[in-house]
């Protein structure tokens, strides 16, 4: 999706929030009717029944009516679509919908003269029963664009993301592969040796940030002050968060330009980041280090990354078997835990080859993709970079 930043109105913004108010009510409706389903009874409500009931629903509540008849059937296809996804096994069951989370809309059939630009950076876009609606012009809008997602994040930003299929990036064509090892000290280390890390917030946000957590802490709940306390936190939290997002964009499209094969592990980040809290009879241990660690992984962005290489590369993403990666040798193969002497160092008690730790396991990685590609007859791949090992043999042991 190409996203803006919307510039509304304090009245354009009260609309869009009636708009968000629509939608999230007629989700609700629909995720309760299909609550009360089960196998066996009577089929649950339809697209085509559903939207019936709207329009009775509409004629009996004024306030209903006064929305956006396209919002709010577009609420409802979005929630079919969430449920086939579900049946898929791709995504969770489709769940309530909570006042300031993930507020958003979406409109259909956008027309060439929906959308127009004011000036070199200011453009406007059409939205029922708003009006025109200004937005940044930071880059060109997609001209193939059937519909748009209207969305306010916890910070009280609104955007405008057009949906439509980007183009791939083109393959260098040089043959060459690339092993990228995730981690938590080190975002992304290359086969090549590169180590890539996220832009994390500075030192005086995280001290602001720590500040603003210990005075949210002792607000009252439903206080005035607690809810600008938590607005500061939420800008904060959305500032990190983008600065995460323009990194994976950047990372994803160098990778995808240098590269012809881009290999990852299959990692399991949802199933990485589960909470270890356990239940009541069996209660989980070193809780809050867990804790601590899921939230290293997600700052990572380590979904997110290869989401996009998904997008960008598409077939030139290889995942491979993550076991022992980071206990393997890549100089001679041997694998020994005891040769992972810390979380930087790597080095090797056979061989004496010695490298950092993660740009070690990056390089059994491309390993391992060079194999499968072999496997399958493929072309030959070409060494990457700054593969040949750099042996130390004052570490020989």
């Amino acid at each position: 999706m190409s996203r803006y930043r919307l510039q509304p109105s304090p009245a354009q913004e009260a609309a869009l929030l009636e708009h968000c108010g629509h939608a999230r009510f007629v989700w609700n409706l629909a995720v309760e009717q299909h609550a009360h389903w089960k196998p066996g009874r009577k089929s649950a409500p339809g697209f085509a029944e559903q939207c019936r009931q709207l329009t009775q629903a509409r004629q009996a509540n004024p306030w209903l009516a006064a929305g956006s008849v396209m919002v709010q059937q577009q609420a409802l296809k979005d929630f079919h679509q969430a449920l086939a996804n579900f049946f898929g096994k791709t995504h969770k069951r489709p769940t309530w919908r909570k006042r300031g989370q993930g507020e958003g809309f979406r409109i259909v059939a956008v027309r060439s003269g929906d959308v127009r630009r004011l000036s070199r950076n200011v453009g406007e876009v059409k939205i029922p029963k708003v009006g025109w609606v200004r937005f940044r012009w930071s880059r060109p809008v997609p001209e193939d664009a059937k519909s748009f997602r209207v969305t306010c994040d916890p910070a009280g930003r609104w955007h405008v993301a057009f949906a439509v299929i980007p183009d791939p990036v083109p393959a260098p064509g040089t043959g060459q592969v690339v092993g990228v090892d995730r981690g938590v000290a080190v975002s992304a280390a290359l086969s090549t040796g590169e180590l890539l890390n996220t832009p994390a917030l500075r030192d005086t946000e995280k001290t602001r940030l720590l500040r603003l957590q210990r005075k949210l802490a002792r607000a009252r709940r439903g206080s005035n002050r607690r809810g600008r306390v938590k607005l500061a936190i939420a800008k904060l939290k959305a500032r990190e968060g983008d600065r995460r997002r323009e990194w994976v964009e950047q990372t994803s499209t160098s990778l995808a330009r240098r590269f012809d094969v881009i290999a990852v592990e299959d990692l399991k980040v949802k199933n990485l980041t589960r909470s270890a809290k356990g239940t009541v009879e069996t209660p989980g241990k070193n809780v809050r280090q867990k804790a601590g660690l899921n939230r290293g992984i997600l700052a990572a962005g380590w979904g997110r990354l290869v989401e996009r290489l998904e997008h960008k590369a598409p077939g030139r993403l290889m995942k491979v078997n993550p076991a022992y990666t980071s206990q393997r040798c890549s100089a001679c193969g041997i694998v020994d835990a005891k040769s992972r002497e810390s979380q930087a160092v790597f080095a090797c008690r056979s061989c004496g080859y010695a490298a950092n730790a993660d740009v070690n396991a990056a390089r059994n990685i491309r390993h391992a993709a060079g194999h499968a590609v072999s496997a399958r007859g493929g072309p030959a791949l070409a060494e990457p970079v700054n593969r040949e090992p750099q042996r130390n043999l004052l570490l020989v042991r």
